[in-house]
C-alpha cells in the first residue's frame, strides 16, 4: 500500500530521534531513526484502531507495573484530560 503522508524525522540534543506523522498528528521516538520510525508505525496502527483491543485492562494495568484501584481513584477524582490530550 503507497500513501504520500509526510513524516518528519527530528534528531534531539540527546542524540534520540523523534518521527512525526504530518498528517495524523501521531508520533514516536527511538535511539535511532529506524526505530523512531518503526514505533511510528506502532503508534499509526494503533492510532487507526488495528491494535487488539484490550480485554481486561486491569491484568494490562498490572503487566505495566501498575495499581488498577490507584488509576480508578485517579479516574473519579476528575473528569479532565490531561493537558497535552486536550
Amino acid at each position: 500500500m503507497s500513501t504520500t503522508r509526510r513524516i518528519t524525522l527530528i534528531e534531539e540534543e540527546d542524540g534520540g530521534w523523534s518521527a512525526i506523522d504530518n498528517e495524523l498528528g501521531v508520533a514516536s521516538c527511538g535511539d535511532t531513526r529506524a526505530e523512531a520510525l518503526e514505533m511510528l508505525d506502532e503508534a499509526v496502527a494503533l492510532h487507526e484502531r488495528e491494535g487488539e483491543p484490550i480485554e481486561d485492562e486491569a491484568a494490562v494495568l498490572e503487566d505495566l507495573g501498575l495499581d488498577p484501584e490507584a488509576i480508578a481513584d485517579a479516574r473519579a477524582e476528575t473528569d479532565e484530560l490531561p493537558e497535552f490530550m486536550q
